[in-house]
């Protein structure tokens, strides 16, 4: 099969060579990696901000190779990955150490964090590569330009708008195929692309011991568009829709194989925005509304095909957003949302809530010195009214060498489950923290020569957790437990990256990540403990070189990751462990290439969390054409 597969790859790209006449040259150039919009809400140039910001474009991804967004992110400082099994599976993205939670997640504009969910993270198994153009992540909390959630960082995926067409197939181990398909046009008086794709994989044993695989299906579809009404006027669209099917282990623990039914979880996730983006001189300004939503249901076929447990949460949000030049190189940017959130699950009521928020900044960028600080006043139907400020800086000391730092502060609101479920409470406060990070930085992380070495700290106080409700006079009618703010927690270290292209045919980067995470609740018997899966040291490497032989590129990377512990106690260790990658492509004609890659090239048998497995060695091959 495999071979099968490889000959009528490299057959159909010979096809398209003989038969397409347009050029690669048609598609739309890759968005610019050196804009960014996580830092005030409207894009903004890198260098005019003293925050920690990545930015990785299009290039980098197909570099990356695969479906897996998640492989990209652990190229950048700070970031740690844990998942619950192979491709699909439950995926949490930590940064700096923070909760999974406390790092906000949008999709083209759109807040994708899941309604439904006990503590209201967004799980990372879902989301692949397909369609996606640009990744920005920003490191540290900033909640006065976003609101709640962005406690530990920012992440926002921007789809491509492209001006032609562009499909990718591949096939690898594990009877893994990842088909994608985008085409769209572009003019300066209106623009629509479209995306369709499917991923689908045997999968692997979840349950370490268990043999039975557990796999994954993904059909997915998105579309972004924008059409010029008047000068400097434009109406702007975009919606995405990802239909999954997740194999999940039985119950109960630790006798998974004895329980497997072939059971299985599904998950429909919808989003969308439509909005105006206005720029008269000075003056710029974009608003709209956004829709999310996300049902999740869990099947065991053996007892009926009917879900045994269903969930849905969904917000809607209103926002608006500004950027106003002011004299003597004054700026204000500014902005004001309001979101209205909905839960309901098979064992709790209908729950909402309203989040009703403001905020302004005001900035001085003159000369190669960059100032800005701000405030938001946000108010929760729940809880009240909340402040947050923050502020950052930039100066330009010699050349392209600049010195950064940044002041943050983060909340993030208690979830619909948290305060109105059977376990909720309605006194829960918010969670709260206060970031700083101190930076020198070299060049941009897409250019010839770059490095930054950058200090942080971050302090997260009311932390929500599951109490027993023993000796707690909330839990008078409680008799399992209650939500309750009863945490602290700590997170600082360094990042260390560097960038170096000694010639343009090759590409060397490297990142490296020391944090403490630990637990910093008084009285607690885990006080200064690890907190449970945070490593503390991260490293990942690539190289990437463009030989001379048929314009073949090679690459490899490797990334290590060192050992933590498995719960807050650290009595349970999980042992370190080192990922090595190959990758290759070669040009066919200038309208195809073939690329190809080997995943854990040593076979290296470790764990992410305890009891789950991981993938093996695996190996993929593809076919990308651009028309």
């Amino acid at each position: 099969m495999k071979y099968r597969t490889l000959t009528a790859l490299g057959l159909s790209g010979l096809g398209l060579c003989a038969s397409v006449q347009p050029a690669l040259a048609q598609v739309a150039p890759a968005d610019d990696t050196t804009i960014t919009v996580v830092a005030t809400g409207l894009a903004r140039p890198l260098d005019q901000t003293g925050q920690s910001i990545s930015v990785v474009g299009i290039d980098e991804i197909e570099t990356v190779q695969g479906p897996d967004l998640t492989r990209v992110l652990t190229r950048l400082p700070g970031v740690s990955v844990n998942r619950s099994g192979g491709l699909g599976a439950q995926t949490s993205v930590f940064v700096r150490g923070a909760n999974s939670e406390h790092l906000l997640v949008m999709i083209d504009g759109v807040r994708v964090e899941d309604v439904s969910a006990p503590s209201g993270g967004y799980d990372f198994g879902g989301l692949v590569t397909g369609g996606v153009g640009k990744v920005e992540l920003l490191r540290g909390s900033n909640s006065v330009a976003w609101g709640s959630a962005a406690i530990g960082g920012v992440i926002a995926i921007t789809s491509r708008e492209l001006n032609g067409a562009e499909g990718t197939l591949e096939y690898g181990s594990l009877n893994t195929w990842s088909q994608d398909l985008s085409a769209g046009i572009s003019r300066d008086a209106g623009a629509i692309t479209l995306n369709a794709g499917h991923t689908y994989t045997r999968g692997i044993p979840v349950a370490i011991g268990d043999t039975q695989p557990d796999g994954f299906e993904q059909w997915h579809v998105s579309a972004r568009s924008r059409l010029r009404l008047a000068d400097g006027l434009n109406l702007v669209a975009t919606a995405r829709y990802a239909d999954s099917h997740l194999g999940i282990d039985g119950f109960p623990p630790p006798n998974y194989e004895l329980a497997y039914t072939g059971e299985f979880q599904t998950g429909k996730q919808a989003s969308g925005r439509v909005g105006l983006d206005y720029t008269l001189g000075a003056l710029t300004v974009t608003t709209g509304v956004a829709q999310s939503e996300l049902r999740r249901a869990y099947v065991d076929p053996t007892t009926s095909a009917m879900p045994y447990y269903t969930s849905m949460g969904s917000s809607t949000r209103a926002d608006m957003a500004g950027h106003l030049a002011l004299p003597a190189q004054f700026a204000l940017d500014f902005g004001a949302d309001s979101e209205w959130t909905r839960f309901r699950d098979t064992y709790d009521a209908t729950a909402t809530a309203r989040l009703t928020s403001g905020h302004a900044l005001i900035g001085w960028y003159d000369r190669g010195v960059e100032l800005a600080g701000g405030v938001r006043v946000d108010d929760h139907s729940a809880f009240g009214t909340h402040w947050t400020f923050g502020a950052n800086g930039s100066a330009r000391l010699i050349g392209d060498l600049r010195l950064r730092a940044s002041y943050g502060e983060g909340f993030k609101a208690p979830t619909l489950y948290q305060l109105l479920s059977d376990y909720g409470s309605a006194a829960l406060k918010p969670e709260t923290s206060t970031s700083y990070d101190v930076a020198l930085e070299k060049g941009e992380r897409n250019g010839l020569l770059h490095g930054a070495v950058t200090w942080f700290h971050r302090d997260t106080t009311n932390l929500i957790d599951f109490v027993s409700c023993a000796g707690v006079g909330l839990c008078a009618t409680r008799p399992y437990g209650v939500y309750a703010n009863v945490s602290r927690a700590r997170a600082q270290g360094l990042e260390i990256e560097g960038d170096v292209r000694p010639v343009p045919t090759l590409q060397l980067h490297a990142a490296y990540t020391y944090v403490e995470s630990t637990n910093q609740t008084a009285g607690s018997a885990n006080f200064a403990h690890d907190l449970a899966r945070r490593p503390r040291h991260m490293l990942s490497s690539s190289v990437d070189w463009t030989t001379p032989v048929a314009g073949l590129t090679v690459g490899g990377d490797i990334r290590l990751v060192s050992a933590s512990f498995d719960d807050a106690a650290n009595t349970v260790q999980l042992a370190g462990y080192a990922l090595v990658g190959v990758n290759a492509r070669l040009p066919i004609c200038d309208k195809a290439e073939l690329f190809g890659r080997i995943e854990n090239l040593t076979k290296e048998r470790y764990t992410m969390i305890g009891g789950y497995g991981t993938q093996g060695r695996t190996a993929s091959i593809g076919l990308r054409a651009k028309l």
